[in-house]
């Protein structure tokens, strides 16, 4: 036995749900005014169908809503009755093809397309199928059934029969009962505030384990860590709400990892005032699934890395720990910080034969060394470097000078004083000199100051 609910345009999809959801916890959501209820087994809870009818109009009315009600064996009968007749229908089950004969032929177009105000334009968007049966002089669901079915299915298709199934009243599928929204908060009311992290690292401590619970109850983690805690000023009027989100690197439910990590974020952004109410929520999102290789070492656990990364941004901040991500740009050196997201390791070496290619690589200097270089003929003839480990000397041979990076193009036009003012850009004469005892430097000269620097050694 199914039942069908169903209330005027612009009332709220919300609380026709929550109607629904007190009688049956199997519903099915057709449209944003139509909903069907499973009633199987309910008569010995609430009575007959027509109590449970009854009861249905009663509630909806206390929160405000004027429904329709139909009761039929089938939810296709009911959703046909409850858009065609007001009030109340009952159909006894075994009878819904001779109940729902004499309504118009239209209203299966409705129930297949349940909400055509959403489409720019509905009217053409009628199908094909009702087209045909108003050319063929159809006018009821009765017209319909009574076709013979064969003779249908040689004119239209054999998917084409589920339409006389429809006006016969029958299922073409089972429910499909809504799932409702399901929320990972916890709240806590304290009744005295406190002001610092310590008792806080308590309450924090039962709320994870709660919400833990919740999560590992349904397989689920947690992929973004919301903390609200109700700040009350001295006066005792004044409140506010002081909220942090923490993005996790991988889903996480463990309740201890959890509350370290919120404790570690408020401890680099303390709340102004007394916390009299404490709420944690998360975004749920399905559990990783870990397969660990025989072959390779163990990587640390996520919960580890995200502490870790915690008390790295806690100690240097937030936007000075995670990933390094190169970038377009000519400036050297230039990086964004991304957030650190571990991934899988690999003991493979990208090269199929590395010891058949030689590679050569730049050692670039954090800092460029300043040093003496003497000129003969516009090229580099000696190095002098004062840094311990670094020899200088003649050069054997040198390749330059290289303007391929820097923004020497956006400052040709600009005079010596704007360039030495402008940190971002960059001007400078590139050279690659190898000495006569072996190593392999980059130079380059800064042309608005003619000044000399060592960039990096060649290995």
């Amino acid at each position: 036995m199914f039942g069908a609910l169903m209330t005027a345009e612009g009332a709220s999809a919300t609380v026709l749900a929550e109607v629904a959801r007190e009688f049956s916890p199997r519903i099915e959501v057709c449209s944003s005014t139509e909903i069907v209820l499973d009633l199987n087994g309910l008569t010995r809870l609430f009575g007959d169908a027509r109590t449970i009818a009854e009861e249905l109009r009663r509630t909806a009315a206390d929160r405000g809503l004027r429904v329709r009600v139909a009761i039929a064996g089938t939810r296709t009968a009911a959703r046909l009755l409850v858009r065609y007749r007001a009030g109340l229908t009952l159909v006894e089950p075994g009878t819904e093809a001779a109940a729902v004969a004499p309504l118009p032929i239209a209203l299966l177009g409705e129930i297949t397309n349940p909400e055509p105000s959403r489409i720019p334009n509905p009217e053409s968007r009628v199908p094909e199928q009702l087209t045909t049966f108003h050319r063929w002089g159809l006018r009821t669901l009765g017209d319909l059934a009574a076709l013979p079915s064969d003779d249908l299915a040689a004119r239209l298709g054999r998917q084409d029969t589920d339409w006389q199934r429809l006006a016969r009243g029958e299922d073409a599928r089972p429910l499909v009962p809504a799932v409702p929204e399901e929320r990972f908060e916890q709240t806590l009311e304290l009744e005295w505030p406190i002001e610092e992290l310590e008792p806080l690292s308590f309450v924090l401590g039962r709320l994870m384990e709660s919400l833990e619970a919740h999560l590992a109850q349904r397989d689920r983690g947690a992929a973004v860590l919301h903390v609200r805690l109700r700040l009350i000023k001295t006066d005792g009027t004044t409140r506010e709400v002081h909220e942090r989100s923490l993005q996790l690197p991988v889903p996480i439910r463990d309740a201890r990892t959890l509350r370290t990590l919120a404790l570690l974020d408020l401890e680099s952004n303390p709340p102004t005032a007394a916390i009299d109410c404490v709420t944690v929520a998360v975004d749920p999102t399905p559990a990783r699934i870990v397969q660990f290789s025989l072959l390779t070492r163990p990587l640390p656990t996520p919960e580890q890395i995200s502490t870790l990364m915690a008390r790295l941004h806690a100690l240097m901040g937030e936007t000075r720990c995670g990933s390094p991500e190169m970038i377009d740009s000519w400036q050297p050196g230039a990086f964004a910080m991304k957030v650190f997201m571990p991934g899988p390791g690999t003991s493979e070496s990208r090269i199929p034969n590395p010891e058949s290619r030689v590679m050569t690589a730049l050692r670039r200097f954090r800092h460029p060394v300043p040093i003496r270089v003497h000129v003969k003929q516009g090229k580099p003839s000696s190095v002098s470097i004062m840094q311990r480990g670094l020899s200088g000397g003649a050069i054997d041979s040198c390749a330059g000078p290289w303007r391929t990076s820097g923004d020497w193009w956006a400052l040709s036009a600009q005079s010596p004083e704007s360039r030495a003012q402008s940190p971002k850009s960059w001007d400078r004469d590139e050279w690659d000199v190898a000495l006569a005892d072996g190593p392999t430097y980059r130079l380059f000269r800064e042309r608005h100051s003619d000044k000399w620097f060592l960039e990096g050694v060649v290995d």
